[in-house]
């Protein structure tokens, strides 16, 4: 004996079938039901709770460096400018690396796990204006002295 799907037409001819007509490799095309895909993970994205103390000591330490700039505050200025300096990039790379995190990129640099590596060009246009961000700002805290 064969193992295999019985003829049903051929075994009963009079028998009408509830769930559909059988062709050589599987039900019938009209009787199949499209599958969803539903994501069971929530989306990945920054919550208010995790931006709060980002955004907070930002603005501590851009008030901490802005104040003493504009203001003169004396011989402590360049000292309190500086922490505030410090304080806001800190900030900056807490913010960072939280968007990293959930999978933002820079723009122009490939995503995270995509194996593509990064164009020199976008990376030594961030550093050329990262460093002339720091030059800028410790040239305006030295001219406090």
């Amino acid at each position: 004996m064969e193992a295999g799907p019985r003829d049903t037409d051929r075994d009963a001819p009079d028998t009408q079938h509830e769930a559909g007509r059988l062709s050589p490799d599987g039900p019938d095309e009209l009787d199949v039901t499209p599958e969803v895909e539903v994501e069971l993970r929530p989306a990945r994205r920054l919550r208010i709770w995790q931006l709060a103390p980002i955004v907070m000591l930002a603005a501590v330490g851009s008030l901490m460096f802005a104040f003493p700039l504009a203001f003169e505050f004396g011989d402590g200025g360049a000292i309190v400018a500086m922490l505030g300096l410090l304080i806001s990039c800190c900030a900056a790379g807490w913010g960072m690396m939280a968007a990293r995190r959930v999978g933002h990129t820079w723009p122009g640099l490939p995503a995270r796990g995509t194996g593509e590596r990064p164009d020199w060009r976008v990376i030594t246009l961030y550093v050329a204006v990262g460093a002339g961000l720091v030059a800028l700002a410790v040239w305006r805290v030295a001219r406090l002295r």
